[in-house]
């Protein structure tokens, strides 16, 4: 699978902030030691942002005008969370798999938040303009996501992730927003009998998958960890690869850096294997 990136998106950080450019560096060195390709993006569009949110959100983020204890207002933040939905824009062009930061399904139309400032994955699937199916699979609900696309008859919106826990949103499913809490640490037994259960709710009358990819699900990851080992993301990318449909990914969480590139081998393994049988 093709790698989206670029190292302009590991040029902005705070001291002691969990979103930082080392959990995507590692990620990088790793993927390019197996000889992944690389591909760089290129900044999404005005239009492009349209897509997914308000022309005051874009303006709000363009003049750093707003203030978020999780989404600091860096120096020439707009230009890289614009950098981002890029690449996730190439990622749906490439089908492949975009690892730049800062991630994006935390950000609504019209509000940002949880390290998101612009949704990068929503950006993709409006430009992409089919049906679409998009698994999240980070640990966190993808609040900003459900935001842009409930009630939108082209997208389903699958989210599994861990209850009680930030952003407080995603308890039960809503229309074409399927919700699946799940306990903390719980396993990865309960968690592929959740996402064979879901993604048989969510239908198979799609012509793409768009997967939000956190990896804050992992046994050691101070966030949001569901008590998956590495190897449990081959499992979940042989369950999404099994749907059989034209698949990108756009990196979200995930916190501990050194598992970073393991786990995206797991899973981009997991959906090519599965696409091939």
């Amino acid at each position: 699978m093709d790698i989206i990136f670029s190292e302009r998106c590991l040029e902005y950080h705070a001291v002691g902030h969990p979103e930082g450019p080392g959990r995507v560096r590692m990620a990088q060195h790793y993927l390019e030691r197996l000889g992944y390709p690389f591909f760089e993006p290129l900044p999404a569009g005005h239009e492009d942002l349209l897509r997914a949110h308000t022309e005051e959100h874009i303006r709000r983020v363009e003049s750093g005008d707003f203030h978020d204890p999780d989404s600091p207002n860096y120096p020439g933040i707009e230009q890289h969370a614009r950098l981002a939905a890029g690449g996730a824009i190439l990622a749906w062009k490439r089908l492949g798999f975009s690892i730049m930061r800062p991630p994006g399904h935390h950000a609504g139309p019209d509000f940002l938040g949880g390290f998101c400032y612009y949704n990068t994955i929503a950006v993709a699937v409006r430009a992409a303009g089919v049906r679409t199916l998009i698994v999240d699979i980070d640990g966190h609900h993808g609040n900003g996501t459900q935001a842009v696309f409930h009630g939108d008859p082209l997208v389903t919106y699958v989210s599994l992730h861990r209850m009680y826990n930030y952003p407080g949103t995603g308890h039960q499913s809503r229309g074409n927003c399927l919700n699946f809490p799940l306990p903390p640490r719980c396993g990865k037994a309960l968690y592929l009998d959740t996402l064979e259960r879901a993604l048989e709710e969510a239908g198979r009358n799609y012509a793409l998958l768009a997967v939000s990819a956190g990896f804050d699900t992992h046994v050691d990851d101070p966030l949001a960890s569901l008590g998956l080992e590495v190897e449990a993301f081959y499992d979940i990318g042989f369950i999404l690869g099994d749907l059989k449909l034209p698949s990108f990914c756009v990196l979200e969480g995930g916190y501990v850096p050194e598992i970073m590139g393991p786990s995206i081998e797991m899973l981009t393994s997991g959906l090519e294997e599965a696409a091939r049988t």
